[in-house]
């Protein structure tokens, strides 16, 4: 399922971050105005540990000003903004058949699910919609898995990028660069240190885990995050879980 972001320079405090995609719903969308763009996954469905949590311990704003945004948030914690821009031209042009059919024949490079993600692979894009975009197995390691998240031509990608609107805030001294992925059910990122960044969610939901600096939660490097989900994330006190959030499709978190 698509997703955009833009990169900027390291934020004053990094977060210890864990990303999770949940692309089996279309993030309760409007169906008599929306659509899931032909991305959502039929036949057999996601893990029953994929469920969307109800609660989140991340504040959202709806009508945040860039003075507070630097004040509140910018270096001390994450909000997930919404209403911000409107990418319903972005949204429109990433649906399943209109990324096919501009960009099918395009090389794409794919990481491996493992922290370090040793590991790339590359085919068309065209191949990696039709034989390896399924649902996230539980039982794989992270090496052994394969998405495309990151590692974009931005040449090649150009006349979609140009369609997207990021959000109005900045960084002094800060130049954003655009990150596009596209994972199955139940894939995601392993934990890793990330400076600051917008993630928008264009089709589908995102669950996403953080922690501060100073907390390094125990987890195996070349487990997948649906595993560290299943196995892990239960036997958390209240504690020592993380901060987290579902960002549904339209919301920007930063």
């Amino acid at each position: 399922m698509p997703r955009c972001e833009g990169l900027m320079a390291p934020k004053v405090r990094p977060l210890l971050l864990l990303m999770l995609w949940m692309l089996q719903a279309p993030a309760q969308l409007d169906p008599a105005n929306e659509n899931d763009g032909g991305w959502q996954q039929r036949g057999s469905g996601a893990p029953a540990a994929v469920a969307e949590e109800e609660h989140c311990t991340i504040e959202r704003r709806a009508d945040l000003s860039y003075a507070e945004f630097i004040q509140h948030y910018a270096f001390s914690r994450p909000v997930i903004l919404l209403g911000l821009t409107d990418n319903s031209r972005f949204r429109a042009l990433c649906s399943r058949e209109r990324l096919l059919a501009s960009f099918g024949n395009n090389v794409v490079r794919l990481s491996t699910a493992n922290t370090y993600s040793y590991q790339k692979v590359d085919v068309l894009f065209q191949e990696y919609v039709g034989q390896l975009l399924h649902p996230q197995d539980p039982n794989s390691l992270g090496n052994d898995t394969l998405y495309f998240f990151g590692d974009n031509n931005f040449t090649e990608w150009a006349s979609l990028f140009r369609h997207y609107i990021p959000p109005p805030f900045s960084l002094l001294g800060t130049t954003p660069a655009y990150s596009f992925g596209i994972a199955g059910t139940g894939s995601g990122v392993p934990f890793h240190w990330h400076g600051p960044g917008f993630s928008e969610v264009i089709y589908g939901r995102k669950r996403w885990f953080l922690y501060p600096p100073e907390k390094t939660p125990e987890f195996h490097p070349n487990k997948t995050t649906l595993a560290w989900l299943q196995d892990t994330y239960p036997t958390l006190t209240p504690s020592t879980r993380p901060l987290e959030c579902t960002v549904q499709a339209g919301s920007v978190f930063p």
